[in-house]
């Protein structure tokens, strides 16, 4: 079976629906990366076709983590605009506070987990969830350190502008 994402390429531009969760443990928060960017996101990833935005969260933690996560309840939808390998991004991100099940690896600081998907090497680790750490990563998008303390009771809508270190 053949997978369809949403992702539209115009020219130097993307369009991306890029679906994401925020896992914490013991005042850690669970940040992932591809091994070759210099920066940290939350796990996740693109949508597919047809798929509610919950579903690709709980399918792309199974398929990275081999986890079964909860979802707690939709934090942000955020309409993103970036600069990341000479192309201009609009990204709608979808974010979810969501709880990894126990039996998920927790030292903190260290790569917890490493996992092969279908384009990147990602690894996986829980980092201190304060503004200045979670600033010194760095992590993208850059609106949630100075947030993550203070996660919104109920859902919220950003429009949000930076620009990803290359």
């Amino acid at each position: 079976m053949t997978r369809k994402t949403i992702r539209i390429k115009l020219a130097r531009r993307l369009f991306n629906m890029r679906i994401a969760g925020i896992a914490f443990r013991d005042g850690h928060v669970l940040v992932h990366r591809a091994t070759h960017e210099k920066f940290w996101t939350f796990p996740g990833g693109t949508a597919e076709i047809g798929e509610s935005s919950a579903d690709t969260l709980i399918r792309e933690m199974k398929e990275e983590t081999d986890c079964d996560v909860t979802l707690i309840r939709h934090l942000w939808t955020v309409e993103n605009f970036f600069a990341f390998e000479e192309r201009k991004w609009h990204e709608i991100g979808v974010y979810y506070l969501m709880r990894m099940p126990d039996h998920f690896p927790f030292q903190p600081e260290e790569i917890v987990h490493r996992v092969r998907d279908a384009k990147n090497d990602l690894e996986f680790k829980w980092v201190p969830a304060d503004k200045a750490r979670l600033e010194a990563l760095p992590l993208q998008p850059d609106f949630i350190p100075a947030r993550i303390a203070d996660l919104p009771r109920t859902s919220e809508h950003l429009i949000h502008r930076e620009s990803v270190p290359e």
